[in-house]
């Protein structure tokens, strides 16, 4: 393998991990708060990204179209969390699995409905290319590895530096314990559920421009956000920057060395983790079942 390759592969995986992140981290906070495993994400990925499409259309701006990617799936999120979720948190765990299958699924044909099931296709916003060390890489996929490296540390300032993101962490931990200082535990759902949904709608914006936006995109990585959740453990957002980093990875030089070992790979090395910590890299001991 030449180093021109290996160091396109590894910017690709670094780009595939951070939409991995963004699309992973809204799934890890809504089991870690509200111990629901939040399959509609996805939804709101699509959402994002045929928004984004929509946008760009009427506009010519790629940006404004994932501004307004975010915000819409923002709104649906909040929507979905009102109507459905809110009646059904003390279910047992597989009734909100099911639930949030459906709506992704119900979803997906609401799309088909405004959209068709063509596939379209999103402009990318720059077209500049960056050289390291001799290679020419697309600034656009350095712009997403940034963006998602913002995302995190605003993530950790928010839960480390502010009143409700401390209360949000002391409730993935216990919510009783929030229960019982007084906290409205139903208001720190709502607000971790609609930033799930708004960065689940930036990765579907800022992937747009990378793949064809199709209705079926959400289902479609489903597999690669459960295993970078599972890696890096539930509720942590370290473990899930650091998890989608491997995937991305792992998906990217797999595909070089050997096609399939971009599917295989990935499972390989989750049950590999499991094996040796079963809670993930960062899982707390607090959230083994």
């Amino acid at each position: 393998m030449s180093s021109q390759l290996l160091i396109s592969g590894v910017i690709f995986g670094l780009s595939i991990g951070s939409i991995f992140f963004l699309m992973a981290i809204g799934l890890s906070l809504c089991f870690g708060l509200m111990r629901i495993i939040s399959l509609d994400q996805l939804l709101y990925y699509s959402i994002g990204a045929y928004i984004t499409y929509t946008l760009s259309l009427a506009t010519g701006s790629v940006w404004l179209g994932v501004l307004g990617g975010s915000v819409v799936a923002g709104i649906a999120a909040f929507a979905v969390e009102r109507l459905v979720f809110r009646r059904i948190y003390e279910r047992e765990l597989t009734f909100s699995m099911i639930t949030s299958f459906g709506i992704l699924i119900g979803g997906i044909g609401v799309i088909k409905y405004f959209w068709g099931v063509v596939p379209r296709p999103v402009p990318v916003p720059t077209m500049t290319q960056f050289d390291i060390v001799g290679t020419e890489v697309p600034v656009y996929r350095l712009i997403i590895v940034a963006i998602a490296f913002l995302v995190y540390a605003g993530i950790w300032l928010f839960l480390n530096r502010t009143i409700i993101g401390k209360a949000i962490r002391a409730g993935i931990e216990n919510v009783e314990h929030v229960e019982g200082l007084g906290i409205n535990v139903s208001r720190l759902f709502t607000i971790t559920f609609i930033i799930a949904g708004t960065l689940s709608g930036l990765a579907g914006g800022l992937h747009a421009p990378l793949i064809m936006v199709d209705p079926q995109m959400g289902l479609e990585v489903l597999a690669f956000v459960f295993m970078v959740v599972i890696i890096g453990g539930l509720g942590s957002i370290k473990g899930t920057l650091v998890s989608a980093f491997i995937v991305g990875q792992v998906v990217s030089l797999g595909s070089l060395i050997y096609a399939p070992l971009a599917q295989m790979a990935p499972f390989a090395i989750m049950l590999l983790i499991l094996l040796i910590k079963p809670t993930g890299l960062y899982g707390s001991a607090l959230l083994k079942r």
